[in-house]
C-alpha cells in the first residue's frame, strides 16, 4: 500500500476516463437507477482517492475498482429494503387536489436540513429519536429543524399557493 497522500488528480481523470463507463454500466445493472448508479461510481472513486491502493498491474487496479463498486451498490440496495422510498413522482401522482401538489412543492423548495426531517417525521412515521441516530443530530436539534421546518412551510405555502 502506498502513503496516505492524495494521488494526482491526473491519474483519477484517466482512471474515469478507463473505466468510468464499465464500472456506471455495472452499477445501472445491480440499481435499476442511473441517478443511483452515478452516485455509486462517484464513491467509488472516492475510495480510491482516500485508499490510495498501489496495485501489481492494470488488471489488480480494475479488479479492486469493480469489486468496490459492486460492494457500494450492495450496500445501496441493503439501505433501501431497510428504508423504503416513495418517489416524487409518484407522490405528485398521489395529489388529485391542487392544494396537496402545493404543500408538496413547498416542502421541496425548503433547504434539504428541514425537508429531510420533516419527511423522516410525517411521511416515514419515524420518531424523533429515531431521526436524531438517522441525521446524527441531537433529538432537541431535530425538534428545532421540525418546528422552524414546519414554520418555513407554512410560509411558503401561505405566500406561493393561497
Amino acid at each position: 500500500m502506498k502513503n496516505s497522500s492524495a494521488r494526482p488528480a491526473y491519474d483519477i481523470e484517466a482512471l474515469v476516463n478507463i473505466y468510468g463507463d464499465m464500472l456506471f454500466r455495472l452499477c445501472v445493472v445491480m440499481l435499476g437507477s442511473e441517478t443511483d448508479a452515478e452516485d455509486a461510481v462517484q464513491e467509488t472513486f472516492i475510495r480510491y482517492m482516500q485508499k490510495a491502493p498501489d496495485f501489481e498491474n492494470s488488471e489488480h487496479e480494475k479488479a479492486w475498482l469493480i469489486t468496490t463498486a459492486k460492494n457500494k451498490c450492495r450496500d445501496m440496495l441493503r439501505f433501501r429494503q431497510k428504508h423504503p422510498q416513495i418517489s416524487i413522482e409518484y407522490m405528485q401522482g398521489l395529489s388529485s387536489d391542487s392544494t396537496d401538489s402545493g404543500i408538496l412543492e413547498a416542502l421541496m423548495s425548503l433547504p434539504e436540513k428541514f425537508r429531510l426531517v420533516l419527511t423522516l417525521y410525517y411521511v416515514e412515521e419515524y420518531r424523533i429519536d429515531d431521526i436524531a441516530r438517522i441525521i446524527r443530530k441531537t433529538p432537541s436539534a431535530v425538534k428545532m429543524r421540525l418546528q422552524k421546518g414546519r414554520k418555513l412551510l407554512e410560509e411558503k405555502y401561505r405566500k406561493e399557493y393561497l
